[in-house]
């Protein structure tokens, strides 16, 4: 490298490639031939993507729109002149930890990390303010060129970014949150891999604008779901409803790529459904569930024409789900296209005949059947196929679109435990079913940056104890002070940084306690010891802080006018004074797009 960059990757300069992959908020919809719609590109948004100055002339186009959007978009793709300086007196295992804690502004920390962690991160989750009218949310100056914005942010400590009071007094009170939302989601985009998924935590002030804008950065293609979430049971508070949820907003950074979302199977799932063992065969002893043929819900119409037809049962009649239509022939196989008033089989007649040749349909004789015989009357069958623990095991478990066991007093107990005082944390069994869901592998990236007490570093931590991954975190936080009336300022906190970095360090040391405990009445060489030391010589339980600042250079840069001769005369020293050569190390772990955990020697 000839000479270091001293600020962040300019996006502006990236963005000229394949518009639909890399700007699909540029793809939206226009008239075709006579009302049908098609696809088409925003040329205006794209010429916006490819300036860091405002671009004039809006159309009329579907999309979300509001006041100040399009400097958000320029704010975005400026480049800024800031650093990360290490912090060893306040990490833990600092030359050895893979886990990162960046303290400064989350805006100006992912356009630090854009090259050193592009496409590195495999799971992002977010707890941003949800704008309730009394939340803080950044306020970021965005109403200037790039050229100005590189300027002044390579000349101050005071450039921009601070949280300020929103309040639904506001005139711009929804436009200053999305902003606030939109500039950041476009970044931290560009660090997923091609298969991760980026989770949001919502409540309903902001769900709708948050979807639409999450549609334009993600593309609508990649939406995933919206799940809603039990914060409490009881209470009796609010106007028309008692507020008892929040929500979950997931987009895929490309769905065709992502993994299907599977969780594990638990003890009680196996005890209640998994409780039929094999008798006979090559699979004598196994367990297995039952599960129906017939599942009434199906549509008829929507890839179905195959699915109805006769089966043939043990006593040698025929079964076939309820409806109006029937096949003239009575025989096994024989088929006829439904009409809305049929109902189907889950499966074609073909994987019916492989998982009855694999001795995995089960006719079971019942009073209550829905299906129907040739004679028009009810079976005294029902038929099941068998569902096998071990494949099952293997597979995972589809996750409902709804959370029921993640309230939020589950947080609150996590935190007293550890003596940490804090409001509103999400629990850490949510933030791990999250992750485990995502079916992450050893050493993916989890990103939180809106980090506050540093529950996903807690979660991560906590199932990489669990099944020996070695799963690695970055929480990003800005220094928020804490109110002086505050617990956690009464407890010694004086800003939400120096909390969250505690609570990883007394829950880093809590988790090895325990793991190191369930070596106590094991054999040393066991198969059980060996696996709880190897989860041990696995678990990081460190994190190396890093802080946001400005550039280490001193501010020596000159247009080619102000230079005289006398000046290039001139020895100038270019690095500032109180800087550190482990500080300058890090400026060029950043310009060479170096992974920032990597050990120093």
């Amino acid at each position: 490298m000839d000479k270091l960059k001293l600020h962040s990757p300019d996006l502006t300069a990236g963005n000229i490639a394949k518009i639909a992959a890399l700007f699909p908020n540029c793809v939206t919809e226009a008239k075709g031939e006579g009302d049908s719609l098609k696809p088409a590109i925003d040329f205006d948004l794209l010429r916006q993507e490819l300036s860091a100055d405002l671009v004039e002339g809006p159309q009329e186009r579907y999309r979300l729109d509001w006041p100040g959007k399009r400097e958000a978009l320029a704010t975005a793709n400026a480049p800024i002149a800031k650093t990360l300086r290490p912090c060893r007196e306040e990490s833990v295992d600092f030359d050895t930890t893979k886990n990162l804690y960046i303290e400064g502004d989350n805006l100006e920390v992912l356009k630090l990390l854009q090259e050193t962690y592009l496409e590195k991160v495999t799971i992002i989750y977010i707890d941003p303010p949800y704008n309730t009218g009394s939340d803080l949310i950044y306020e970021d100056d965005f109403a200037e060129s790039s050229e100005n914005y590189f300027e002044r942010s390579n000349q101050t400590d005071e450039a921009g970014n601070r949280l300020v009071a929103n309040t639904d007094a506001n005139g711009r009170f929804h436009s200053e949150w999305v902003s606030m939302i939109y500039m950041r989601l476009k970044i931290a985009r560009n660090l997923l891999n091609e298969k991760g998924v980026c989770f949001i935590s919502i409540g309903n002030h902001e769900i709708e604008n948050l979807k639409h804008l999450a549609n334009e950065i993600f593309g609508a293609k990649n939406f995933i779901a919206l799940i809603p979430r039990v914060m409490k049971s009881g209470g009796a508070k609010g106007q028309f409803f008692s507020p008892s949820v929040d929500f979950i907003l997931v987009y895929a950074k490309d769905k065709t790529i992502t993994s299907p979302f599977r969780t594990k199977i638990t003890q009680d799932q196996i005890d209640g459904y998994y409780r039929f063992v094999q008798r006979d065969g090559t699979r004598k002893g196994e367990h297995y569930g039952e599960e129906r043929v017939f599942v009434s819900g199906l549509d008829p119409l929507r890839g179905c024409k195959n699915q109805r037809y006769w089966v043939e049962c043990p006593d040698g009649s025929f079964i076939i789900p309820p409806g109006e239509n029937f096949p003239s022939r009575v025989k096994d196989g024989e088929k006829i296209a439904p009409t809305a008033e049929d109902r189907v089989w889950k499966w074609t007649h073909a994987r019916l005949n492989e998982e009855r040749s694999n001795g995995d349909l089960v006719f079971k004789e019942t009073d209550r059947s829905p299906l129907v015989t040739a004679e028009g009357k009810r079976s005294r069958y029902n038929l099941y196929n068998k569902l096998w623990l071990n494949e099952q095991m293997e597979k995972g478990k589809v996750p409902a679109d709804y959370f029921d066991k993640f309230e939020n007093r589950q947080s609150s107990a996590e935190l007293k435990e550890l003596n940490i005082p804090f409001e509103f944390a999400k629990p850490v069994s949510l933030i791990s079913f999250l992750t485990e869901i995502s079916r992450s592998d050893s050493d993916d990236v989890v990103l939180d940056f809106f980090s506050g007490s540093a529950t996903t570093a807690h979660a991560v931590m906590k199932l990489n104890a669990e099944d020996g991954n070695k799963r690695r975190h970055i929480m990003v936080q800005l220094p928020e002070t804490c109110e002086a009336d505050s617990e956690a300022y009464k407890a010694g906190f004086s800003t939400i940084t120096e909390l969250g970095k505690e609570r990883i360090r007394r829950a880093g040391a809590k988790i090895r306690t325990e793991l190191e405990s369930q070596l106590d009445g094991e054999l040393p060489g066991s198969d059980k010891h060996e696996e709880i030391t190897t989860k041990l010589a696995n678990l990081d339980t460190g994190f190396r802080v890093l802080k946001v600042d400005t550039s280490n250079m001193a501010n020596v840069y000159y247009r080619p006018d102000e230079i005289t001769q006398d000046g290039l005369d001139m020895q100038v020293e270019n690095i500032k004074p109180d800087r550190s050569p482990e500080d300058l190390l890090f400026q060029v772990l950043l310009d060479w797009g170096v992974d920032l955990a990597l050990p120093i020697e």
